[in-house]
């Protein structure tokens, strides 16, 4: 299928292909947010070994590094108080962890989330967890230059797969709040 951001041989409306997403995903894409339909969202079904977002380029091509984004979960701490977040920056950038979300958290300090923190309050596999589907009560930080993409590669909620969706319904997800400065460029 040709899809948004090139030819796959393994892609297909997201909708079709519930049964390769995790519970959370599922319900996020039935659902649909903002107006934006299931129908809009594409899946490309891959292999496990070529989830990471470099070696996913790497085997479909180089262009993709800048239309791709990651979604990293952090902790913001303060006081006694933990605040779980997730981040959304293209590929090509770093979460600006201790300037742009600790500010945007009001937390005196913020780190990465451990892995079981981030997999089992997202209810999504390591290295697949996307920011559709996220907790509700989550915010969800969002590079601007994610949301001015035409499409955005991200992962599909497991290892086994990707999303490639509107750049604008990504900032129309429940928390979602577009932050500048969030991705530094790498």
């Amino acid at each position: 299928m040709r899809a948004p951001l090139g030819s796959f041989d393994n892609a297909g409306p997201a909708a079709d292909r519930l049964d390769l997403l995790t519970a959370p995903v599922v319900a996020a894409v039935s659902a649909g947010w903002g107006g934006f339909l299931a129908e809009q969202i594409i899946h490309v079904d891959t292999e496990p070994d070529i989830a990471d977002t470099a070696v996913f380029v790497e085997h479909h091509g180089a262009e993709l590094l800048d239309r791709s984004a990651n979604c990293v979960v952090v902790a913001g701490k303060r006081g006694g108080e933990v605040t779980p977040a997730a981040c959304l920056v293209l590929s090509h950038s770093r979460v600006d962890v201790n300037g742009a979300v600790r500010r945007q958290l009001g937390a005196r300090k913020v780190s990465f989330a451990p892995m079981e923190t981030a997999v089992g309050e997202t209810g999504m596999e390591y290295g697949g967890i996307t920011p559709v589907g996220l907790p509700a009560a989550w915010p969800l930080l969002i590079d601007p230059a994610v949301v001015d993409e035409e499409w955005v590669l991200i992962g599909s909620g497991s290892r086994r797969g990707k999303l490639i969706v509107p750049g604008k319904a990504l900032a129309a997800l429940p928390g979602a709040v577009i932050v500048e400065g969030l991705g530094i460029r790498s």
